[in-house]
């Protein structure tokens, strides 16, 4: 189990699908959020959430505030999981997109203001962060977690990179669009 960390269904317990993901620890969810918060108002942004799991970063934005998330997950117990969670949390503005990251990023882009990436550790995401380019507006922010081991993304244009924090074995990657 982990759970929402704050906002309005803050410490509420979500599920884990029994295999196959690692949920974001709640230490790393509380700074990537806290930082977030600091960036930029929340209550309008349009969030995507990338290999969405258990949907514990996406449920999390929206606690906080979000106007709305997009979760894409590929693997059908996951989104199982995902869908029981929404609905005990019992919050509005839910997507799930049953997929592969990929075919969802090779569609027809839709711009949002944050996007979280929480892939598996092991997965080669280098496609996937380049698939990127045109799903951001312009002040959007980007996060990737990636294993501390793993080599640092290359941002595709208009993204460029912002900051690098690591948190044990976990690191996140932060990239933003830049207003013009």
């Amino acid at each position: 189990m982990t759970r929402i960390v704050a906002g309005t269904v803050g410490g509420r317990r979500l599920a884990v699908p029994p295999r196959g993901t690692r949920p974001t620890s709640d230490r790393v969810r509380e700074a990537l959020f806290s930082a977030i918060d600091a960036l930029l108002d929340l209550s309008t942004a349009r969030v995507l959430d990338l290999y969405a799991g258990s949907g514990a970063l996406g449920l999390e934005a929206l606690s906080r505030g979000a106007a709305s998330v997009t979760f894409v997950e590929a693997d059908r117990t996951a989104v199982s999981v995902l869908k029981a969670n929404i609905t005990t949390v019992g919050l509005r503005g839910t997507s799930v997109v049953h997929g592969k990251v990929a075919g969802f990023l090779a569609g027809e882009p839709t711009p949002y203001d944050v996007v979280l990436a929480d892939p598996p550790y092991a997965a080669d995401v280098a496609a996937d962060v380049t698939a990127l380019s045109g799903w951001t507006v312009p002040g959007a922010l980007v996060v990737l977690e990636q294993s501390a081991r793993a080599a640092d993304p290359v941002w595709p244009a208009p993204l460029e990179p912002m900051r690098k924090k690591k948190y044990g074995d976990t690191v996140l990657h932060w990239a933003e669009h830049p207003v013009e």
